[in-house]
């Protein structure tokens, strides 16, 4: 009697256990399980039909909401630009500072007319002091009485206009140090040092990268199902997405366009986007049933979506999808190629090496 070789035997006692697998699972495996036969050891995953959201998606544009050209508020010469354009600066950080000889001087004529007027507001008001205890007494004609409470509204008066003075002259000499109004990145700076500059001229553009929004133009006839649901996410360009926190929604259409300019508003923080790149704009419209399967058990070949599936006696198949766009939790809806029930391999490497082991002659 011929006996068999080595290989032949193991091929025979992996054949037997398979079938006893399968016999004793009854043809039905867990959501998760590891397949038997030619998938031994491979994870695997249930499709099931689930509600997701019905999305339209549209092109649009991302900007900042801060962002801000600052401009010379006082006159003088450029003595100091610590930042540039690509530099990030922090709230409050002084950005360009001007001399400030004149306006100096200024809040030190300022400073001095203040303190003359108070000099003759006290004299005035212990002139008017004594009127009043001589007019009291009848001692003193009234007219004198009226004279003396002139003078001290009138001395009061230039005291406060001194003030006033020193306040614009201190104003002014503040001006010639200009500080950002909040943390960004500088876009444009449009002086160098050295330069005499006037009021208006401008100084430095910057914008925060913390808050962003999108800006999408919408067709009239899908606006009604955005102010119903009023949701919508930010396919970033990495592929990435995050879930806006407000739409700001036009009460009425552009009349050229007659398109809706609605702003998405990104939550605060850091996100891979930046002003005037474009992104997709998913607005919710409702919900589907759509068939699920995690984006790692994809197989992307060029344009060619595909996953392996175990089917009757764990036999893997090679199996063409057409799928839709990631939802938000990452999963991606099948739109054609596999049905209800049927499980997938959640690694396509291993999946892929078993399937080439399986169709070797």
């Amino acid at each position: 009697m011929k006996l068999h070789s080595p290989p032949l035997l193991a091929r025979f006692w992996v054949a037997a256990l398979a079938a006893a697998l399968v016999a004793c699972s009854g043809g039905d495996g867990p959501v998760v399980g590891a397949a038997a036969g030619a998938g031994a050891g491979l994870e695997v995953v249930a499709v099931k039909l689930a509600q997701v959201p019905r999305e339209t998606a549209f092109d649009g544009v991302v900007e900042a909401v801060n962002q801000a050209t600052v401009a010379a508020q006082t006159s003088g010469r450029v003595v100091e630009l610590p930042f540039d354009v690509g530099d990030y600066v922090e709230k409050g950080a002084v950005i360009a500072r001007f001399t400030g000889s004149e306006q100096r001087a200024r809040t030190e004529a300022t400073d001095a007319a203040v303190t003359e007027a108070r000099a003759r507001l006290a004299e005035a008001q212990l002139e008017f002091d004594r009127i009043k205890d001589v007019y009291e007494r009848k001692l003193v004609a009234k007219a004198r009485f009226d004279k003396a409470a002139a003078d001290l509204a009138s001395a009061r008066a230039r005291a406060e206009a001194a003030q006033a003075a020193r306040t614009e002259a201190r104003e002014g000499l503040g001006y010639t140090v200009i500080r950002a109004p909040y943390s960004g990145i500088v876009v444009a700076r449009h002086v160098r040092v050295g330069e005499a500059v006037t009021v208006g001229r401008l100084i430095m553009t910057g914008l925060s990268l913390e808050h962003l929004r999108v800006i999408a133009e919408i067709p009239q006839r899908h606006v009604e199902p955005l102010r119903k649901h009023r949701r919508a996410r930010v396919i970033l360009p990495d592929g990435s997405s995050v879930d806006a926190a407000e739409l700001r929604i036009p009460p009425s259409a552009d009349p050229v366009t007659h398109t809706f300019r609605v702003l998405v508003t990104l939550p605060p923080g850091e996100h891979a986007a930046f002003p005037g790149t474009l992104v997709k704009v998913a607005f919710v419209s409702g919900t589907e049933p759509r068939l699920l399967v995690p984006a790692n058990a994809l197989v992307r070949r060029g344009e060619v979506t595909a996953v392996y599936v175990t089917g009757d006696k764990d036999r893997i198949d090679f199996r063409y999808l057409r799928v839709g766009s990631p939802i938000a939790d990452g999963s991606v809806p099948v739109l054609a190629g596999l049905v209800d029930g049927e499980r997938v391999a959640t690694d396509p490497i291993a999946a892929g090496i078993a399937y080439k082991k399986q169709t070797a002659p």
